[in-house]
């Protein structure tokens, strides 16, 4: 099963982000974004931002993968 994760971009370096969800930090590419900035939400996949999302979209979607995660 694949599965994406909505985070914040923190910090750029080139085609490299830190990136942050529920407090993990990970460095991803940022190659298919167009103009990212910190800030920017987007949806990562296999180490790849795939997805520019607004923090409404990020917010909403970190919320159900929580109650996933309870409901487990």
């Amino acid at each position: 099963m694949c599965l994406a994760m909505p985070m914040k971009i923190n910090k750029i370096d080139g085609s490299s982000a830190e990136c942050e969800a529920g407090g993990l930090t990970q460095n991803i590419r940022i190659d298919f974004i167009k103009d990212p900035k910190p800030g920017d939400y987007v949806m990562v996949h296999a180490g790849f931002a795939i997805e520019r999302m607004t923090e409404e979209e990020a917010l909403e979607n970190m919320e159900l993968l929580e109650e996933l995660k309870n409901a487990l």
